[in-house]
């Protein structure tokens, strides 16, 4: 048994991106007192989700990696001995801006960063993301952790299969999707839930198909069109949902992962030594 403890903070976020930080940095410490060492924070996490309009002035938002931000969670990271997966608006010395995660080690430095590959354009009003974000431009990572082999991806990734077999033919053992999803404002319940179902379904199955852990890790409460659905979550690879928060709490969550798991159901279901990949 190879034991790791992950720790997910579903958020509802402020105006003001100290008070995120702030509470942010209060959930990580929290978190790592009850023994997580990796610790997960939603998509976008500093501010309210803005791509549902079109406006310039929030490209002031965007800043490097490193910069504020990831010195601040990179002090925390090294104090509480804690991987951190943080999703953040990055804007980059060439000045090129993407959706990016910075992946931060439990010595308190940074061990990369990720782009995020899949930028959705629709609805507008909605996911206008492709207005802010350039498309990832170093493809799918895993990074080497002293608590597993991670692969970091971002929210609109989870819907492509792509992602999660390449980070899995790459050694991942856990995937890990920060996230901004949430039901339309609008009156149409029965959608509303099958949409909210298939999300979890398509991750879950990434989670099967690649003998792999999956995380989701949700913002909660309503902003602009969307009341963002929460329902962050844990599956293993038997796409069974080890854990699951609610769909409008703030909540912190801390779950144990037996990652001898993956090499058990690989000897049985081995998924990626016998696939075929052949386009005709």
């Amino acid at each position: 048994m190879t034991l790791v403890r992950l720790g997910l903070v579903q958020m509802k976020m402020d105006q003001a991106p100290q008070k995120n930080l702030q509470k942010a940095l209060k959930s990580i410490q929290e978190l790592a007192k009850k023994g997580a060492q990796i610790i997960v924070l939603p998509e976008l996490f500093l501010s309210p989700y803005f791509c549902q309009e079109k406006n310039p002035k929030t490209f002031e938002l965007a800043e490097t990696i490193p910069g504020p931000t990831t010195e601040a969670l990179m002090k925390v990271a090294g104090e509480t001995k804690t991987v951190l997966v943080v999703s953040l608006f990055e804007k980059t010395v060439q000045k090129k801006y993407f959706n990016s995660i910075a992946m931060i080690g439990p010595d308190g430095k940074l061990l990369g960063t990720y782009h995020k590959m899949h930028i959705p354009s629709l609805p507008p009003d909605l996911y206008a993301e492709n207005y802010y974000f350039e498309k990832g431009d170093e493809g799918f990572k895993v990074f080497d952790t002293p608590y597993g082999r991670i692969a970091p991806m971002i929210c609109y990734d989870q819907w492509f299969p792509e992602g999660a077999r390449v980070a899995a033919a790459k050694g991942a053992q856990i995937l890990v999707y920060p996230t901004a999803i949430g039901w339309p404002l609008m009156d149409r319940a029965e959608l509303n839930t099958a949409e909210h179902d298939a999300w979890q379904i398509i991750q879950r199955s990434h989670s099967i198909a690649n003998n792999v852990f999956v995380t989701a890790v949700n913002r909660i409460g309503i902003e602009g069109n969307l009341n963002f659905w929460g329902t962050s979550f844990i599956s293993d690879p038997y796409g069974r949902v080890l854990a699951k928060a609610s769909t409008d709490r703030e909540e912190n969550i801390i779950v144990p992962l037996d990652l001898s798991v993956i090499d058990s159901m690989r000897a049985e279901w081995p998924f990626l030594d016998e696939r075929r990949i052949r386009i005709e």
